[in-house]
């Protein structure tokens, strides 16, 4: 939308100021919005999906959107770096947490996809506090459901591709090619950014770019400006329904050692959020920000790293205004 100085529409849900409330009081939502327990009405909305139990090495994802919630808090509702004012043209609220069966990966599994099922019947965009990745199968279900194959944005060190784990088929290190095969992605409009690390092969890489998949390993952005990727990946996916999904370990964990599985090596922030700003104009139709794991960052970071990053995809939804 253009620039505006329009002031927002006091219909709409503001984040609670800091000075009406201080930070550290009130009720711990996604920014201190109001929270909701229905989506209709709501343009976008924050939900936790408290899952950790497709993890493979540390666990404690399951408290990840307790503690991105916490550290948001800090948040201010004007982005001053890009000028996008999300809260003067949508409606957002928290929609707390999908109520997942900590015991049963393919119960909660179903939960979630019916969870979201309502959320997009709704007209709303969900944006994501995970949870380990495992939860963006079940979510890209109900996003096919509503959009047909979507295009992704897949930020994360590992492919996220594999066959199985322990001979499961569902993990949180095999959600994309089980999206692949269930016919959920476009796939020469995904994007997987920021892979590294070390592996079991030479071509443990091959099977995305085999789908169509464009890869772009961390090594090979080191020092560099995103932006200018961004711009292919715009050109790339033009108009069509497009799926960020940002695992946290995309980013060096010298910024967010608070998860699950890390690497080094990896992105810096300022890339991160070159990566989210580089979607603004693109018909994003959701997000996710998975494997915060705060019981190995003590200091919150990177919980707070998330929440901006949340914020940030909030900021280039359609439809946010500028000012």
């Amino acid at each position: 939308m253009s620039a505006s100085t329009d002031q927002p529409s006091p219909s709409l849900n503001q984040p609670l100021s800091g000075n009406a409330m201080p930070r550290f009081g009130g009720l711990a939502t996604m920014m201190r919005l109001p929270a909701a327990d229905s989506p209709a009405g709501l343009d976008a909305a924050f939900i936790g999906v408290p899952l950790d139990i497709g993890t493979s090495h540390r666990p404690g994802a399951r408290f990840g959107p307790r503690q991105v919630r916490a550290e948001s808090a800090l948040l201010r509702p004007y982005n001053m770096a890009t000028g996008a004012a999300p809260f003067d043209t949508l409606q957002v609220a928290d929609l707390g947490d999908v109520p997942i069966n900590t015991y049963s990966l393919d119960k909660s599994l179903d939960i979630i996809t019916g969870y979201y099922r309502r959320v997009l019947e709704a007209g709303c965009k969900p944006l994501t506090l995970g949870g380990d990745h495992t939860i963006a199968l079940p979510i890209l279900r109900a996003m096919a459901e509503r959009h047909g194959p979507v295009a992704l944005v897949h930020v994360d060190a590992h492919a996220d591709v594999n066959e199985s784990m322990f001979g499961e088929p569902v993990a949180h290190g095999t959600p994309f090619r089980r999206a692949v095969e269930e016919g959920l992605l476009c796939g020469h409009k995904v994007w997987q950014i920021g892979l590294r690390g070390t592996g079991y092969a030479a071509d443990d890489f091959d099977w995305p770019r085999a789908q169509g998949f464009n890869v772009v390993p961390a090594h090979e952005v080191w020092w560099r400006s995103l932006a200018p990727l961004m711009g292919a990946v715009r050109d790339s996916i033009g108009d069509h329904p497009v799926y960020l999904s940002f695992d946290i370990d995309g980013i060096d964990p010298a910024y967010a050692g608070g998860t699950g599985t890390p690497e080094i090596g990896g992105l810096t922030v300022p890339q991160a959020l070159e990566i989210v700003r580089g979607l603004r104009g693109l018909n994003l139709v959701g997000a996710d920000l998975v494997e915060v794991s705060p019981p190995y960052d003590p200091t919150g970071n990177t919980a707070l790293l998330g929440a901006n990053l949340l914020y940030e995809m909030l900021c280039v939804l359609p439809g946010v205004r500028t000012r």
